[in-house]
């Protein structure tokens, strides 16, 4: 068997091209960015959250012996808003500073009435006092804490370069205009940051549908014929 020594100079050759080889490989210029292969287009325009505290004051009237039907009107959908989309308590703050002390007390206490018929639990909310000492007389406080979905900034199409072909990376407006329409229309902002849990799924009609995908069956709910989405023959 014969065997064949390549000579030392000419392994070091060797070794140096393929280390030059590498190096130029390495060095390639590129116009992607690490945050392209990171990131996508809806984690360069996320939704901000900010906190905020809503607040509704009903003025205490030293002459009257109840609240107003207006006030009431406030105070129903001031509450409706907090079933719909408040965090944390319900603040209900009586004042301790009144023309009219019964009337305030008494203003609590239907504010607290008209929050239970909406659906507020009793261990929801949670008295306040306000007011101590003031020289003039102070309006019961409603106040809860809710979230504000902040939209991305989406610059000007007219700003962006849509002639640049240099890399095929997205546009730095890829995706704004997504983000922008979804805070516009989220209920409620706080679901962004997963502060709501999710309701239990229903098991029992997961299995019916499983039990019909298993048989061939079509899994769509059964449609009555009122909910038939025909045209009428009286508009043919």
């Amino acid at each position: 068997m014969t065997r064949q020594i390549r000579s030392l100079p000419a392994l070091i050759a060797l070794g140096a091209s393929a280390a030059a080889i590498t190096a130029c490989a390495s060095a390639a210029p590129t116009a992607v960015p690490a945050a392209y292969l990171e990131t996508s287009p809806l984690d360069l325009n996320a939704i901000q959250v900010e906190k905020r505290t809503e607040f509704l004051e009903v003025a205490i009237d030293a002459q009257s012996s109840e609240l107003s039907s207006s006030d009431r009107a406030r105070i129903r959908e001031f509450l409706a808003g907090y079933v719909k989309r408040g965090h944390g308590p319900l603040v209900l703050s009586m004042p301790q500073a009144s023309a009219n002390p019964q009337l305030a007390v008494a203003a609590v206490a239907e504010a607290r009435a008209i929050a239970w018929d909406l659906g507020v639990e009793y261990e929801e909310m949670t008295g306040r006092a306000h007011g101590a000492g003031s020289p003039v007389s102070e309006p019961m406080i409603l106040a809860y804490q809710s979230y504000e979905a902040i939209a991305p900034y989406c610059p000007p199409k007219s700003t962006v370069d849509f002639s640049n072909i240099d890399s095929n990376n997205q546009l730095p407006t890829l995706g704004c205009s997504v983000r922008t329409n979804l805070a516009a229309m989220i209920i409620d902002p706080g679901d962004l940051l997963g502060k709501r849990a999710l309701d239990p799924s229903d098991l029992s009609r997961r299995e019916v549908i499983l039990e019909k995908f298993r048989a061939g069956e079509s899994t769509a709910s059964e449609r009555l014929s009122q909910e038939s989405g025909a045209v009428s023959s009286a508009v043919q």
